[in-house]
């Protein structure tokens, strides 16, 4: 690496800096957890102010193993979300539901199942990334949102520059930052909206709420578990991963970074926000952007967290042998056997 290129030093740094509240088997352990708590609180930026979620459903379909339901509903001044709720025929009532989200990809139909642009059909096969229809099929209740930067909601601004964009991230990040916000955090914000509107659906127990998602997908779910208790199970995947070995010295999209946290915490260091809860982190053995090595050394800090918190059981890493991708056959028979929900 040219001496003159400035990711010679921050790579230097990463590689190099030992995060302030880095997981230390001597500490007060609820301590270090609350200044954990508070410092990320502090990083991801300011949040949204609270409106009520006012759902609207646009309409209802029957299939033929499910109920559909497309609806709309507020997150803040000014920003509506759209979803959908597939509740299985077959699931006794009231159903857990799982929130599902994708990465970087043309927008939430993929979750469905469904392509709607070129290329969609190349994100759908082999890479197990049609949650929501897993998730019927497991016999739970699907809730699949858009995320902010994606599909239905890309940024106009973004789009005027480049029409065909597929994901729109950029401008959104940078603006939110100026405004003294994070993309990732306004997004953890709408996930913990979304579960609001899910006492509008008496089919669905609000006991037993999951989330997943891959990449993009599993780093907010990731941070949403973090921040909003009523997720019972998260189930990150190609996203939990050392910041050297990830976004930290290779090109990634800015909507996964939150200033000054590597100085702070790794990302295995806040599995003690999630913890009792149950975590399922999910890893390629070759995925190119959130290496193998960075994942395993991680979730041995995971490992730590969850034994110190007692709960020693309630966390899993499943490594699937290809690169950066869902692996349903590995991840569902864990899911089913850490949540006992019945399907």
């Amino acid at each position: 690496m040219s001496s003159f290129s400035p990711d010679l030093c921050h790579d230097n740094l990463i590689r190099s800096i030992t995060p302030q509240l880095r997981y230390r088997e001597d500490n007060d352990f609820d301590a270090w957890k609350n200044e954990v708590r508070e410092k990320l609180t502090e990083l991801i930026g300011d949040m949204p102010e609270r409106v009520e979620p006012n759902v609207r459903i646009e309409w209802k379909k029957e299939h033929d193993t499910h109920t559909e339901y497309r609806f709309i509903f507020d997150t803040e001044p000014s920003t509506s979300v759209p979803a959908h709720l597939l509740i299985p025929h077959k699931a006794k009532k009231p159903c857990p539901v799982i929130i599902c989200l994708q990465g970087h990809s043309s927008g939430m139909h993929i979750s469905l199942g469904v392509a709607l642009y070129p290329g969609d059909e190349k994100s759908l096969a082999g890479g197990d990334r049609d949650f929501a229809i897993q998730i019927v099929r497991e016999g739970y209740a699907a809730l699949v949102i858009e995320q902010r930067g994606f599909g239905e909601r890309k940024s106009e601004i973004m789009l005027r520059k480049d029409p065909e964009a597929k994901t729109t991230c950029w401008h959104p990040a940078m603006a939110a930052l100026l405004l003294g916000r994070t993309l990732i955090g306004e997004r953890v914000w709408d996930i913990s909206r979304a579960i609001d509107t899910l006492s509008a659906f008496p089919e669905i127990d609000l006991d037993r709420i999951a989330c997943m998602g891959n990449s993009g997908g599993g780093t907010a779910t990731y941070y949403a578990a973090c921040f909003d208790e009523r997720i019972k199970i998260a189930v990150p995947s190609c996203s939990v991963c050392s910041f050297e070995r990830s976004i930290g010295t290779r090109k990634h999209c800015t909507c996964n970074y939150i200033p000054r946290l590597a100085k702070y915490m790794d990302m295995g260091d806040l599995a003690c926000l999630i913890a009792p809860r149950k975590l399922i982190v999910v890893a390629g053995e070759l995925d190119p952007g959130f290496k193998i090595d960075g994942t395993r050394r991680e979730y041995e800090i995971i490992e730590k967290i969850y034994e110190r918190a007692g709960c020693k059981d309630n966390c899993r890493l499943i490594v699937g042998e290809g690169g950066h991708r869902f692996y349903a056959d590995l991840s569902w028979p864990v899911f089913r056997e850490l949540s006992g929900w019945d399907a």
